[in-house]
């Protein structure tokens, strides 16, 4: 995955010459690489670190919501990345300009890796070592994503664009101002719950999980309960669950 044309053309060589290595896809900005990847559900993900429509971070951090994500092997031109952030992890990394040589070291990393994890005792999957790679290197609040389906693409949305999130027949929809979108992969409200803690996002009810940033007024209602009006276009009423009020008035300073 390279913004470059060069590049990908000189990745697309290179990997040809490799023994049992099958490229199913390339991509040029972040947006499109998650497009493929979902779709094609690879082994191995060759990432460039600095791409349109955000970066190979925020790539990483929407992966996590796969139940079997990729491995992930960045290639940069920009050795500042916090190389030592990846050689405590399992995800390698590779300085442009390409070596074949360097190429190859990396991919015999892969193929032992998905040995251990095919061996029937394995229990550690990425999803573990890329949360920590993004905490290592200071990435994951700053680079929150939330991946969205649009008129057959994927959006990623900020934190800050979402009032509140919704779960709707196992499905989630994420609201914005204006208008909703249907959540990108498997995720559930759980997992968004936990990528966004780092965010003012407070978890109302079963089904909703809300903007504190976008709240525009909250009442008491009744049995215990309040209710939020958020600041969206139509001005959305969120029931507040009495067991959540605490921790909302709490999360408020209140």
């Amino acid at each position: 995955m390279d913004d470059e044309p060069p590049a990908r053309d000189e990745w697309l060589y290179m990997l040809s010459r490799m023994e049992d290595v099958e490229v199913v896809a390339t991509a040029s900005s972040a947006t499109q690489a998650l497009e493929v990847i979902y779709e094609h559900d690879p082994d191995l993900v060759f990432l460039d670190i600095e791409m349109p429509g955000g970066n190979g971070f925020t790539v990483v951090e929407q992966l996590m919501d796969m139940e079997d994500p990729p491995l992930v092997i960045f290639a940069t031109a920009f050795d500042q990345y916090a190389i030592r952030a990846f050689e405590e992890n399992a995800i390698d990394y590779i300085l442009k300009p390409l070596e074949e040589q360097r190429v190859r070291k990396g991919l015999d990393k892969v193929r032992q890796r998905l040995a251990r994890e095919n061996a029937p005792d394995a229990a550690e999957k990425p999803h573990s070592e890329l949360a920590q790679l993004l905490e290592k290197i200071g990435q994951r609040d700053s680079f929150t994503r939330i991946s969205v389906e649009s008129r057959g693409r994927v959006l990623l949305l900020q934190p800050q664009d979402v009032y509140f999130c919704r779960a709707d027949d196992k499905r989630v929809w994420v609201h914005t101002r204006d208008d909703r979108y249907l959540c990108h992969g498997t995720v559930n409200l759980g997992k968004l719950e936990e990528r966004l803690g780092a965010h003012a996002f407070f978890r109302a009810n079963r089904a909703d999980l809300v903007n504190l940033a976008k709240v525009r007024e909250f009442a008491p209602w009744f049995n215990g309960k309040y209710t939020i009006i958020v600041d969206d276009a139509v001005g959305t009423e969120i029931v507040v669950n009495r067991s959540r009020v605490k921790d909302f008035k709490d999360r408020l300073g209140l």
